[in-house]
């Protein structure tokens, strides 16, 4: 069997048509879909990019490999010292080890090893092209690799290839030549102009005043499908078809590729994977076009698999999921061996027998830009925060995901015994974790102490300036008054 894996960076899944969306962003990621088994729940463990891929390439939790973050000691693996053999855990227990040992060969298309320094990534490849442009690369850079890799191999058996587009990643760069598809399209029902006007008088890195990060950035290239601010629907209009812009771009790539397949006569016997690193929020939380949160928008992936002899149609599975859960059942279903040291469970027997076999509440991480454990059981999601990153979060956050999609009321207060509930699986969770480990640091622990979240380290008195320069100074002292000595 052929194996394509098409990771696309910072998807969310209600903008694609087979998820529901409106705009009509991903035409050739809904005929796969038309063939697959579409994953509502599938949630990222450790978010975002280095900790994510990270923990679906090693099968193992953030808390187990030491990467949850972006920078300092946990953006590294942790030193096995000792106890290391002639070659490390990463080698020996990968998933793509694990496909190799299966019988696989293992190719990869991306630039994101070496645009995180994450050399443990690369353990089980045999192959890897990077593509150079540290993920400034647009699907133009990736696919003519990708279409040249299946010319020379693609009629061989038993391959996975992992092709990595970054295009809905801001900044927003399709190539202008490409147009606006959406021109016409009106935006997403969310947010209204009444939200917009509220997320306004909010703060944060990314906020509504904010969106490029901090306020002051100044980009290197011009950036027409980014507004500078969100100070309008207009401008949100313009933000989301951005965003949509480059999924329809890539979604065009991903064609070209299911064509190469088919002109090879061996799409019907390749097993077809369309996912991502993270989700994006786009509003929520007031974070605009990034990932920094433990939320239902930033770890919630989308996640399709189509499987010759046993997809042929299509259906929708609304268990609960990891990431790593779906590459643990991939190597039960290629005949592998899941490692022993792997958090993720295959559900193989369920997929083949067209069932849903999930579990009953999940934990994701996120250390790079806030620090935050989120507890997803239910219809809820509850946040711990344990740095807020300099934005306008809680300590606690429960959010009623069927009747809140885009998590503006905080319901910690009102149900104290759900939070206990979250409470009570974050400390099952963190004592199994403690149990089953091999190491006895918390990484979020040290992220805390070695400053907070990389992406927000020494920030602290330029953004007070700018909030105090745009009116804002009450929530500059606010800010101060919750990280006095940072």
């Amino acid at each position: 069997m052929r194996i394509v894996y098409i990771d696309i960076d910072s998807l969310r899944p209600d903008h694609l048509g087979c998820y529901g969306y409106h705009r009509q962003t991903s035409p050739n990621i809904d005929a796969v879909a038309a063939r697959s088994t579409r994953f509502d729940n599938c949630y990222t463990s450790d978010a975002p990019c280095l900790p994510s891929r990270t923990a679906l390439w090693s099968g193992r939790f953030g808390l187990q490999t030491g990467v949850v973050g972006h920078g300092g000691t946990a953006a590294q693996p942790f030193v096995e010292g000792a106890s290391r053999d002639f070659r490390d855990t990463f080698a020996e227990t990968s998933w793509m080890t694990a496909l190799r040992k299966a019988g696989y060969t293992t190719a990869s298309v991306s630039p994101f090893a070496e645009r995180h320094g994450a050399w443990h990534w690369c353990a089980g490849f045999n192959e890897m092209y990077n593509t150079g442009k540290y993920g400034g690369e647009i699907a133009d850079d990736i696919t003519p690799i990708v279409l040249e890799w299946l010319r020379r191999n693609g009629n061989r058996d038993n391959w996975f290839l992992h092709v990595n587009y970054w295009d809905p990643h801001t900044p927003y760069r399709t190539p202008l030549d490409f147009g606006n598809p959406f021109a016409d399209d009106p935006p997403p029902d969310w947010p209204t102009e009444e939200i917009r006007a509220q997320l306004w008088d909010g703060y944060g890195p990314h906020s509504t005043q904010e969106p490029w990060g901090w306020g002051s950035e100044e980009p290197e290239i011009p950036l027409p499908r980014m507004p500078r601010q969100i100070d309008s629907m207009e401008a949100v209009k313009r933000w989301f078809d951005g965003y949509d812009t480059g999924i329809r771009y890539v979604d065009g790539h991903i064609g070209r590729v299911l064509n190469a397949l088919a002109d090879l006569n061996v799409l019907d016997e390749t097993i077809v994977v369309i996912g991502a690193d993270h989700g994006e929020n786009q509003g929520e939380l007031n974070v605009w076009g990034d990932h920094m949160t433990g939320d239902h928008w930033t770890c919630r992936v989308p996640l399709l698999i189509s499987y010759p002899g046993i997809t042929d149609k299509p259906q929708i599975d609304t268990a609960l999921h990891y990431h790593f859960d779906w590459a643990a059942t991939l190597i039960d279903l290629v005949g592998g061996t899941v490692p022993e040291n792997w958090n993720g469970t295959s559900f193989a027997p369920a997929f083949r027998e067209r069932r849903e076999q999930g579990r009953d509440s999940l934990v994701c991480s996120q250390a790079a830009w806030t620090c935050s454990r989120a507890v997803r059981f239910a219809q809820y999601m509850c946040l711990f925060v344990y740095h807020d990153g300099y934005k306008a979060l809680d300590p606690v956050m429960l959010f009623d995901l069927e009747n809140d999609p885009h998590e503006q009321v905080n319901l910690a207060g009102e149900h104290p015994e759900l939070v206990n509930e979250a409470a009570k699986r974050l400390v099952e969770w963190h004592q199994q974790q403690a149990q089953t480990g091999y190491h006895a640091v918390d990484p979020m622990l040290t992220v805390l102490r070695e400053g907070g979240p990389f992406h927000i380290r020494g920030m602290l008195p330029l953004y007070v300036e700018r909030l105090r320069a745009t009116g804002r100074a009450g929530d500059a002292g606010a800010l101060l008054a919750r990280h006095r000595g940072t």
